[in-house]
């Protein structure tokens, strides 16, 4: 699993429409992450994979 921190860009490869998100806070398995076309979701990166852009 790839290390995922505050201020990476990423997507929901389960969720394309959410469009792009940047990382908010990660604490444990628990992901906060601002989508372009959502807002804030809490995910658990425990469960889903989330695409790290570059």
């Amino acid at each position: 699993m790839t290390l995922i921190e505050p201020g990476m860009r990423v997507t929901n490869p389960a969720h394309p429409e959410w469009g792009v998100g940047q990382v908010q806070s990660v604490i444990g398995h628990r992901v906060t992450v601002n989508f372009e076309n959502i807002g804030k979701v809490l995910i658990n990166a425990a469960l889903v994979d989330l695409e790290i852009l570059d």
